[in-house]
């Protein structure tokens, strides 16, 4: 099927969400009205599975379940306007970070599963990590897209991230943590892997006061699809062993 996402830079100020991509119970594309110009209907982006997220993710998009009023689930396909990023040599390590690191042991993808899952907890606030989700991402870490990091405490997995590495693009898509700093200190740990000087990104989504505090940097949609155009031709990182 021909890919029929939207150009980012096509879509007016203010507008995140680009395209919408949803079927009814027999596999028809959803309609829209002809009065709705944003966000567009994607028949490509209807399903989740690996080769449209990454075909997605070098288009500058990125999906989210989305709940249709009296319909089936849909996938949102977002660009926000304002994009936040990290530069893996830009992240700030606070004296109270500094210390807690010696406290941490850190792996990279030997607990995939495990991050995604802690990630998808319901009890989490604003959780948006469905089954979906995590079938889709279990794959791209099988095919070695997607990555995680852990951060373990007395044996035990305490905080941690994952996301997807397109080219030197690292699309981060969530963390959590069970103990003070875990979660910092999976982003320094994925920094210091990322920061080999071929002008990698962490792609962070939106920003936050949050990331902001960490680093984050927060960049147009156009400077955006500019580094992403870089950073589509360099060579995915090697993950450490």
């Amino acid at each position: 099927m021909t890919c029929d996402f939207s150009d980012p830079l096509q879509a007016p100020e203010g507008e995140d969400l680009l395209a919408i991509g949803a079927t009814d119970l027999l596999g028809n594309p959803l309609t829209i009205s002809h009065d709705v110009e944003w966000p567009k209907l994607t028949h490509f982006g209807t399903t989740w599975t690996p080769e449209v997220v990454l075909e997605a993710y070098r288009h500058g998009l990125f999906p989210m379940p989305m709940d249709l009023d009296d319909g089936p689930s849909a996938i949102g396909w977002w660009s926000p306007e304002k994009r936040a990023i990290f530069y893996p040599d830009s992240i700030n390590i606070s004296r109270s970070l500094r210390r807690s690191l010696s406290h941490f042991q850190v792996t990279f993808d030997q607990a995939f599963d495990q991050v995604v899952a802690q990630c998808a907890d319901p009890k989490r606030d604003h959780g948006w990590i469905d089954v979906n989700v995590q079938d889709c991402y279990g794959q791209l870490h099988q095919q070695g897209h997607a990555h995680s990091v852990e951060v373990w405490q007395a044996g035990q997995i305490v905080g941690g991230l994952y996301g997807v590495a397109i080219g030197g693009i690292f699309a981060g898509e969530s963390m959590f943590h069970k103990v003070t700093n875990a979660s910092k200190a999976a982003l320094v740990h994925l920094g210091s892997w990322l920061n080999d000087g071929q002008g990698r990104i962490i792609d962070s989504q939106w920003m936050t006061p949050h990331l902001s505090s960490l680093g984050a940097q927060t960049v147009s949609r156009s400077e955006y699809v500019d580094l992403l155009a870089s950073g589509l031709a360099i060579s995915p990182p090697i993950v450490p062993v």
